[in-house]
């Protein structure tokens, strides 16, 4: 238990019949006239959903354990997918769900974060960009310049994105984890 005077940003807290919700950010307030109280708005960590939520100041909140620990996805068993801790080198097997969009750039011994709960996972983090070498993607005519459009190029992960005119089959490029975007050459 803790108090909302207590609340920080990635605290997950136990609301409403056991759904775990994380602070997203939080405000306190003490208006001129009335008690103060706590606006906050709150991230279901399963379902992705964000509500806004106020509390009274200095009321108990449950808050929930959630442990993050740093993994190294090692590979794919059948649907699940295998991480491995990168401390006790324990395998846990994480459902495609609870990965979701991420799987379109894990690539084996690539790093993330994957939040557990009560010895479950809740949620992969991978880093804000990844590194990834352009599997195929048609090759470029002579005039394309930088500024100009852009055309698909398929991943090494099997993922397909937009990629600037000028890239080539066999170069590596920094993907956005979270838009799935180009973001740009890696030089070696």
């Amino acid at each position: 238990m803790a108090s909302t005077n207590d609340l920080k940003n990635g605290m997950v807290l136990k609301l409403e019949g056991g759904q775990l919700w994380s602070v997203v950010e939080f405000q306190h307030v003490k208006p001129g006239k009335g008690p103060a109280f706590v606006r906050t708005k709150l991230k279901n960590v399963l379902s992705g959903k964000v509500v806004d939520k106020t509390f009274n100041a200095g009321v108990k909140v449950e808050t929930a354990n959630v442990d993050k620990r740093g993994m190294q996805f090692s590979y794919k068993d059948g649907e699940s997918f295998v991480f491995m801790d990168m401390d006790t080198f324990d395998q846990i097997y994480v459902t495609p769900e609870v990965v979701g969009d991420n799987a379109r750039f894990l690539l084996e011994g690539f790093e993330a974060v994957v939040a557990m709960y009560e010895g479950n996972p809740l949620y992969v983090e991978l880093p804000a960009a990844v590194e990834l070498v352009i599997e195929y993607t048609e090759p470029g005519v002579q005039g394309d310049r930088s500024t100009g459009g852009s055309k698909p190029a398929k991943l090494e992960t099997g993922y397909e994105i937009g990629v600037p005119l000028f890239i080539t089959t066999g170069e590596k490029i920094k993907v956005d984890t979270r838009s799935g975007e180009y973001l740009g050459r890696v030089n070696n």
